[in-house]
């Protein structure tokens, strides 16, 4: 969309139905930040600075922060005998994802995530893994968004997404601790508790306790992911960390879905002060069904008249072999953004593409 949106975003906004709200892992686009992102894109400068280096000299703390948290978090998977692994950015076929557009490089494309790469390397026996690694989505620029990102992910064999909260948050208490975070977490005007246990609330209670009407008729009117943005995301992790947890299974296209209830899917996203940082989920490992959930997303995109991928048919041919097994993905440049108490994420990087 070239063109900002009215004064009022809900007016214009549209979400096709069926379609996952930002189902992968590669974190990470909250639906309000999809909205300032677009906003901020017409605001950047353009051009180069007199004084071309005068930033860079004025973020030299932050980026001593964001080498420590990046060194904090890879000694916290080595420490639990946890496989660091590397995996092509430069992929033939993503995630067939509506709101997730991936850079065109030659005849294929730059990752949007690592995901499809990680999961083949978890069917051929590897339970353990990690990767802190470069991912790009096209479009993205904002206080919050980046079209170059740097992303942690990791996933274990035989665990779900519960499993993966407690991971999440023993990863975010150790990082904190090691770099010298004090708690409470200052940033901004909240003061955020990171003690274990963080807040748990599912996603329907959120709805009932802070958006104007519950998930159902939100749901129907197709106002998820205004609401979302608008009333619910900004209210959450204000005082202490928390999970928001059990989505709608439409929004969850790589999730498997609760066996009690498969409405619902077994996907979390974690918030501290409103920002939102990684998307974790029981990985779906049924390849029919996941078939299924890509062909129904390109159809929502060949409708949209985005890109269509051609179908990732190796990845599916692993999930034949794929134990179960939770993942996650955290946005390392949001995580340094909050240590680093700044709102813009362009504090937390050396270089901005304007600047390239």
């Amino acid at each position: 969309m070239t063109a900002l949106l009215e004064a009022n975003p809900l007016k214009k906004l549209k979400v096709p139905q069926g379609g996952s709200s930002s189902p992968n892992r590669a974190v990470f686009k909250s639906r309000r930040d999809a909205h300032q992102s677009r906003q901020a894109a017409h605001q950047v400068p353009k051009g180069r600075s007199i004084m071309p280096f005068h930033r860079q000299s004025s973020i030299k703390k932050n980026l001593k922060l964001r080498a420590r948290v990046l060194q904090t978090a890879r000694a916290f998977f080595i420490k639990k005998d946890f496989l660091e692994v590397e995996t092509p950015c430069r992929i033939p076929a993503p995630a067939p994802e509506i709101y997730v557009d991936a850079e065109i490089s030659g005849n294929w494309f730059l990752q949007t995530s690592p995901e499809l790469c990680m999961k083949r390397l978890l069917a051929a026996g590897y339970p353990r893994i990690f990767q802190i690694c470069k991912c790009f989505r096209k479009n993205e620029r904002g206080n919050r968004h980046l079209p170059e990102l740097t992303m942690l992910e990791w996933y274990v064999s035989e665990t779900d997404y519960s499993d993966m909260m407690d991971q999440t948050e023993d990863l975010v208490s150790f990082v904190a601790e090691n770099i010298g975070c004090r708690n409470p977490l200052v940033f901004q005007e909240d003061k955020i508790d990171l003690k274990k246990p963080f807040i748990r609330m599912s996603v329907a209670d959120a709805f009932n306790k802070f958006a104007s009407i519950p998930l159902e008729k939100a749901l129907m009117q197709n106002l998820f992911d205004e609401l979302m943005a608008f009333e619910i995301e900004p209210n959450l992790g204000r005082k202490k960390a928390a999970f928001l947890y059990d989505y709608p299974a439409s929004f969850a296209s790589l999730a498997c879905l609760k066996t009690d209830n498969p409405s619902l899917a077994q996907r979390f996203e974690l918030y501290i002060a409103g920002l939102e940082l990684c998307n974790g989920f029981t990985e779906l490992t049924d390849h029919d069904e996941q078939r299924k959930r890509f062909e129904k997303e390109q159809n929502i995109r060949r409708k949209s008249g985005k890109t269509i991928y051609p179908m990732p048919d190796n990845f599916l041919e692993s999930l034949k072999f794929m134990p179960a097994a939770s993942g996650n993905a955290l946005g390392i440049d949001r995580l340094v953004m909050l240590f680093a108490d700044t709102t813009k994420i362009d504090d937390v990087v050396a270089f901005t593409p304007e600047e390239l």
